[in-house]
């Protein structure tokens, strides 16, 4: 069980992230020791590339931020690299720097989502979150 004085020391992590203020978050395919879905090579420049414009518009740390993560595998192993935007449930193929970046101006920042690459949807339940 957790001490009172770690649970002080991760909840001041958690405020200095902006976890509080997080709307979406996006889940990349990228780094994969076995990649399926695309070279790792393309998957490592997408990643980059969307660590980098998300801190260059300022989104990670703005009301309404957006959080990344890199995540091994998608388990969708066709037209990498996959990425997924949560809470809308927008999954997307062909995650290269290109396409990031309309997914970024387009969705992340107009929340339009890029049809063109979308090839599934699956929103999460309104209330799944804490009370």
């Amino acid at each position: 069980m957790p001490s009172d004085d770690l649970r002080v020391r991760l909840a001041q992590v958690a405020r200095n992230l902006g976890i509080g203020r997080i709307q979406r978050h996006i889940f990349l395919c990228a780094d994969q020791h076995k990649p399926k879905c695309a070279p790792r090579e393309e998957t490592v420049e997408s990643w980059d590339y969307l660590k980098k414009r998300l801190n260059e518009t300022k989104l990670t740390g703005a009301d309404g931020c957006v959080y990344r993560t890199k995540a091994n595998c998608l388990r969708i192993c066709e037209q990498g690299p996959i990425a997924v935007v949560y809470p809308d449930g927008i999954w997307y193929h062909s995650a290269t720097p290109e396409v990031l970046e309309r997914i970024l101006q387009e969705h992340l920042i107009g929340g339009q989502p890029v049809e063109e690459f979308v090839f599934a949807v699956n929103p999460l339940p309104a209330g799944t979150g804490p009370a």
